[in-house]
């Protein structure tokens, strides 16, 4: 049994702890270590090797309330999984540097993951961004709040919110109404992000003038879209024809967000999803950004991060594989952290580097 100390008379308390000293109860679940907190010193005892990555841990979070943040359970996540990994954990203190965040009408947006604040910078940065990763992660949430940013400062002219309208394993059978009453129950999620961002007067408003249009991925076919902000949500769902037509609408000072989650495919073949070939398709534009997120970054209640733990552990045992939201794909160190896994799950999958060569089924 080894003990560790660190001051924090310096921080204010529930910047780094939590509420009810939460994040060192998650740091306590996740390794076999005790936490105390006695005169300004937070102790880390148990056994050698639990004690350093918790340790690591703190120093990181330690790092990121002595900048002015508040620590959230999505960096205590990070933070652990950092140190379980290799013992670096840089990529949390500096993540947040230069992340962009929006006051709105009603409250302000800004990142609360690491991979958050690299979506953040990669919204501001490039035309054309790509979020991949499991639900709550705040991948679409992210992309309205850039979408509505660039129009009050009038980067755009005009927001495009797009879906393809697939049913998610349910079939729902005639729907009453006009061409808009039947595709705005697929569209929903698209204007709860709205309500968020402004009032509900404005967003009509808004809405009835054009300038916010909220539309089924199939009215695109034919569309060029400039001075525009255009986001793609649930594009797992959309095949690779799909995904081709709705990426060359894009017209003069425009720019296009895609996001999906690959686990959550609902196509009659999976295989075709458009969201997990592209990746490979487009592996080698320049100027073109992928970000990953992980069920570290869930944002949501956290049940939902100890879910997709779950599912993971599942697919596991079943398959031989995680599927973590992110999938077979191009990111940057996964062929590292797959070393561990079967060659199966480590490997793209051959059509699709076909597909990438152009040797491969036509589009």
């Amino acid at each position: 049994m080894i003990a560790r100390k660190f001051p924090i008379e310096h921080l204010d308390p529930i910047t780094l702890l939590g509420h009810n000293d939460s994040n060192l109860r998650h740091i306590e679940r996740a390794l076999p270590v005790k936490i105390t907190l006695r005169e300004g010193t937070i102790t880390v005892s148990g056994e050698d090797a639990a004690v350093t990555s918790a340790s690591r841990a703190l120093k990181e979070l330690v790092d990121l309330a002595e900048r002015g943040k508040i620590v959230e359970e999505a960096d205590v996540a990070t933070a652990l999984g950092a140190a379980k990994k290799n013992g670096n954990g840089s990529r949390l203190a500096d993540a947040y540097e230069g992340a962009p965040g929006y006051a709105f009408d009603r409250h302000a947006v800004r990142a609360r993951t690491p991979t958050q604040a690299e979506y953040m910078k990669a919204l501001e940065e490039h035309d054309v961004v790509f979020g991949i990763g499991p639900a709550g992660t705040g991948k679409t949430y992210l992309a309205v709040a850039a979408a509505v940013n660039a129009l009050r400062h009038k980067k755009v002219d005009r927001i495009i919110l797009v879906r393809p309208a697939v049913e998610a394993g349910e079939n729902l059978g005639f729907l009453p109404g006009d061409m808009q009453e039947k595709v705005d129950p697929y569209l929903r999620p698209m204007y709860d992000a709205l309500a968020d961002m402004m009032s509900y007067d404005k967003m009509r408003r808004y809405i009835e003038l054009g300038v916010i249009e909220i539309a089924p991925l199939a009215f695109m076919r034919g569309r060029t879209l400039h001075n525009s902000f255009v986001i793609l949500d649930e594009a797992q769902n959309t095949t690779v024809r799909q995904m081709k037509m709705f990426l060359t609408r894009m017209g003069v000072n425009s720019r296009a967000v895609i996001t999906g989650d690959v686990t959550q495919i609902d196509l009659k073949d999976p295989e075709s999803s458009g969201l997990v070939r592209i990746q490979h398709i487009l592996s080698g534009v320049a100027d073109i950004r992928f970000i990953y997120f992980h069920p570290e970054d869930v944002v949501r209640h956290r049940l939902v991060r100890d879910i997709i733990h779950a599912f993971d552990q599942y697919h596991a045992r079943v398959n031989g594989r995680a599927e973590d939201g992110v999938g077979e794909t191009l990111e940057p160190g996964a062929e590292a952290d797959a070393t561990n896994a079967p060659a199966e799950a480590a490997a793209p999958r051959a059509d699709a580097m076909d597909d990438a060569a152009g040797r491969g089924p036509s589009l």
